[in-house]
């Protein structure tokens, strides 16, 4: 008999989840002119308070339409997307329809699952139209790399497996309360029977930044590269206490607020009174450890925290305001469609992974040129607008032969002048009165063409390819 009483508590939280149809017309970044051939997905979602729904930002990324089904129902009800948090990847959703919402009961978050508690996973996985349930226990909990933001946050492990269509549906504890959100993590393609699940800490900071702000801003970060103090000679070297312990600055962002009072050298002993060790961990729970970036994780944009650093002997407080991360090459463009410029056939991109994934597959990080790479892993924007601009490819035509190999290599300088972002380099390009368009590349190359000819030489071109506007819209303003 008891069994039966926990079934019943558990089933009106079924009610609540929802099958997501979406169908995405996605950019084509080799060819930022025009988008790829649109296509269809389904995964899974649930009903939260305020008459909202929440799912993957994987499942309505570069949506022309959503559509929602409740389970039971045969009628699907057409839903508009509030807001995308990428780095997280949750998304949330509205439905306009006052009938979808007859009935429905939202589901109650619960708090952070302990170590081997059980939970359920519910969602429709694809090949089939029925709810699907599966059930594990917590197997770790630890900062997870989220594939589709490329950012370090709170994650949990499960030894369920999660399929394709599951994510974004709800994970239960064995009262019936939502402990968080199915998702693909970064690694381990290649394991078996483990899921992956946003924890409930990450869809309240979610929801709350997007209360708060009216759209979501994002999780903050502490815009330095640290190196953990675990030899007692670095320590040494540098006057450290025995007891004292941290983790040493290596770089700081140039474009984040704390480039004004940090300095490389400093020794980092806490972040808003929690002292962390030399690995970078703090603790968390009982006989739990985890890497420092989540209380930073936990602030919100805007936010400041109280940093205390070991400098020359001294210690320091700073009081430092957390901004979110800017990327010389950005983990995406936030939806909005590439950008582009073309002259005399020569077609400059920004560089994003987006872009990095279009023209290198997958393994982008083992195929594209170790030059990118490099910069794609190591380098900092020194600017807020900084752009890695390329030459993607040289449409081929008389005026650019013996240009025609030039792919994918980064342009540095325009007639001697510095190229910051691609807006910078379309306007130097286009206002030019010099008799030479002189193009400084990597790798010591130069493309130099007559100023009048290629420009005279353009609109053929873009004929021949069928190329509507010589740059994308976001540059025309």
């Amino acid at each position: 008999m008891p069994k039966w009483d926990n079934a019943v508590k558990v089933v009106p939280s079924m009610d609540a989840v929802v099958k997501v149809f979406c169908v995405h017309t996605e950019p084509n970044f080799s060819l930022p002119w025009q988008r790829k051939r649109q296509y269809s997905s389904s995964s899974s979602g649930f009903i939260i308070g305020g008459r909202r729904v929440l799912t993957n930002a994987h499942s309505v990324e570069h949506h022309t339409q959503v559509k929602l089904k409740k389970r039971g129902s045969d009628t699907k009800y057409l839903a508009t997307v509030l807001a995308i948090g990428t780095e997280c990847d949750i998304a949330m959703l509205a439905v306009s329809d006052d009938e979808f919402w007859d009935g429905v009961c939202p589901v109650d978050f619960g708090d952070l699952p302990s170590l081997q508690d059980a939970v359920t996973v519910v969602g429709y996985p694809i090949g089939g139209d029925t709810i699907s349930v599966t059930s594990g226990v917590v197997s770790r909990i630890e900062i997870l790399s989220y594939v589709h933001g490329s950012t370090e946050l709170l994650g949990l492990q499960i030894d369920a497996a999660i399929n394709s269509g599951n994510s974004g549906g709800p994970a239960f504890n064995d009262k019936g309360n939502c402990v968080g959100i199915a998702f693909q993590s970064l690694k381990h393609e290649d394991v078996e029977n483990i899921g992956y699940v946003i924890p409930t800490p990450v869809i309240q900071h979610f929801i709350n930044d997007y209360e708060k702000n009216g759209a979501y801003t994002g999780f903050p970060v502490l815009g330095v590269e640290w190196q953990k103090m675990e030899n007692p000679d670095l320590r040494m070297s540098m006057g450290m206490d025995p007891d004292q312990k941290g983790v040493r600055i290596r770089r700081i962002e140039p474009t984040a607020p704390e480039s004004h009072v940090l300095k490389p050298s400093d020794v980092i002993l806490s972040f808003d009174g929690v002292k962390i060790a030399n690995d970078g961990t703090v603790p968390f729970r009982h006989g739990e450890r985890i890497g420092f970036s989540y209380l930073v994780s936990q602030k919100y944009t805007g936010d400041s925290a109280l940093v205390k650093v070991f400098r020359n002997s001294e210690v320091l407080e700073f009081n430092i305001k957390l901004t979110i991360h800017k990327r010389l090459i950005p983990a995406h463009i936030k939806g909005r469609p590439p950008s582009y410029y073309i002259i005399a056939g020569f077609v400059f991109s920004a560089v994003s992974v987006p872009y990095l994934r279009s023209e290198y597959g997958k393994d982008y990080e083992f195929d594209a040129p170790v030059k990118l790479l490099d910069k794609h892993l190591h380098a900092m924007a020194e600017s807020v607008d900084e752009q890695l601009v390329v030459v993607s490819q040289v449409l081929v035509a008389d005026i650019n032969i013996g240009y025609e190999e030039i792919v994918n290599t980064q342009v540095l300088a325009f007639n001697g002048k510095p190229v910051k972002n691609l807006k910078t380099l379309a306007s130097m390009v286009e206002s030019c009165d010099h008799e030479y368009l002189k193009f400084d590349l990597e790798y010591q190359q130069i493309a130099v063409l007559k100023t009048s000819t290629a420009k005279a030489a353009t609109l053929d071109i873009l004929t021949t390819h069928c190329i509507p506007s010589a740059m994308s819209d976001d540059l025309k303003t």
